[in-house]
């Protein structure tokens, strides 16, 4: 298993361009099978998660073809309408199968989905969702049974509290249901917004994307389309805390600054220089940084997918900051493996207090919980004096493109070793 090692205590400077979104290209590929025919996706990241939808597709019947960062798919009028364990337990969003197949032909049987160990995360909403809108849907064997003999019927849907991945398999379900969908209590992700414009190029009726009321209107047919991934944002924000807590300066092209605008507030309450462009963000660490208090919540509060690696840069400021977890129960793992590096963390349920210090943090081999996790760990090891090596990046390489490849252009001391 690949291990990557740290060199700590280099100031990083340069440019370096973000990949494509993992969290925006997985729905739009498991949004093909709503239209058959040849879809195009451009600024696709080559991520594992990419690679395991691409085989579940293949699995269902679909053709991809996947070179450099454009992925095409060949969607058959006829699909295998079962996703098997082995193709879905790799990641979470394997279920967003369910809303497409189960809208196109009347029935899917899909195997609960596997992921990160972060929490239940539970699918419930999904399906209760469906059952609104006239499935019977039972779970048997592990696997989600559904049908809808008489095909799916839009109908008024209320989330108790905001969830992405059921606002994406609703709005794809909707999308060839009868008549109007509305889901209220929408997520407002901009990953929400590009799956919206990609089914509008196939002929949807999605308005609302990126508000908390979405109306889907139900077509009888979509076609096939071309779409860019948006720019990962998660990426963004990682590479601005490595340039952060180096002390460097950086320029992150290819982004877009209007989708990190609770976490740019944090950094600059920091004290972190920040310039942004349309497509650019700019960060001039300088040192002497203030301690903050965050809380995370749903888009467009702070991320959930970027608090790891803010408490990286938490360790290397003076005085206690704090950080309240409000997605998810469980992601706080990062914070033994943090310690082992010598920083000091106290964890109460969902809150975590860090006590910060510049200098602190000293390195040693450490343990990649998830795929945040594994990118806070590498953030670490950036300013701990001495080697820091992250095992089972495989976590990594699940949602980051080249990460390392990246921190090595702009000056870190980093490689991969290969086992």
């Amino acid at each position: 298993m690949d291990k990557i090692r740290i060199r700590g205590g280099q100031t990083l400077r340069g440019e370096v361009s973000v990949s494509g979104a993992k969290n925006s290209a997985l729905p739009l590929i498991f949004s093909t099978l709503l239209a058959p025919g040849k879809h195009k996706l451009g600024n696709v990241p080559r991520l594992q998660d990419i690679f395991s939808a691409n085989q579940l597709m293949n699995s269902l019947g679909c053709k991809t073809e996947f070179e450099n960062n454009n992925l095409s798919l060949s969607v058959d009028k006829t699909l295998e309408t079962l996703a098997h364990y082995d193709q879905v337990r790799k990641m979470r969003a394997s279920i967003l199968v369910l809303g497409p197949l189960l809208a196109r032909f009347d029935e899917a049987k899909v195997s609960l989905p596997g992921g990160c160990a972060i929490g239940a995360r539970p699918i419930g909403m999904h399906l209760d969702a469906l059952k609104k809108m006239g499935a019977q849907i039972e779970v048997d064997g592990g696997y989600v049974v559904a049908k809808a003999p008489g095909g799916l019927k839009g109908t008024n849907i209320q989330f108790p509290f905001p969830t992405v991945g059921g606002t994406e398999n609703i709005m794809m379900a909707a999308s060839l249901a009868k008549g109007q969908t509305t889901i209220q209590n929408a997520a407002q992700e901009p990953e929400i917004v590009d799956l919206a414009n990609y089914l509008n190029k196939m002929g949807a009726d999605v308005q609302g994307a990126g508000d908390s009321t979405i109306q889907i209107q139900g077509q009888n047919n979509l076609q096939p389309a071309e779409h860019d991934v948006i720019p990962d944002r998660i990426e963004t924000g990682t590479l601005m805390v490595a340039a952060a807590i180096t002390n460097g300066k950086v320029k992150i092209n290819n982004c877009d600054p209007t989708h990190l605008t609770s976490f740019n507030k944090a950094l600059q309450q920091m004290g972190i220089e920040l310039e942004f462009g349309d497509d650019f963000i700019q960060v001039q660490g300088n040192g002497g940084y203030a301690s903050i208090q965050i809380t995370t919540e749903p888009f467009p509060g702070f991320p959930t997918d970027l608090q790891a690696q803010l408490m990286a840069l938490m360790t290397q400021i003076p005085g206690k900051s704090r950080i309240i977890e409000k997605v998810f129960e469980n992601r706080f793992m990062h914070v033994s493996e943090l310690m082992r590096l010598g920083a000091k963390i106290e964890v109460d349920g969902h809150e975590a207090i860090i006590h910060g210090s510049e200098g602190n943090l000293v390195g040693a081999p450490v343990m990649a919980t998830d795929l945040r996790a594994s990118a806070s760990l590498i953030l670490a090891g950036l300013v701990a004096s001495g080697e820091t090596v992250v095992n089972r990046i495989y976590h990594l390489d699940r949602g980051y493109e080249n990460l390392e490849g990246k921190l090595k252009s702009l000056g870190a001391d980093i490689e991969r070793i290969k086992e």
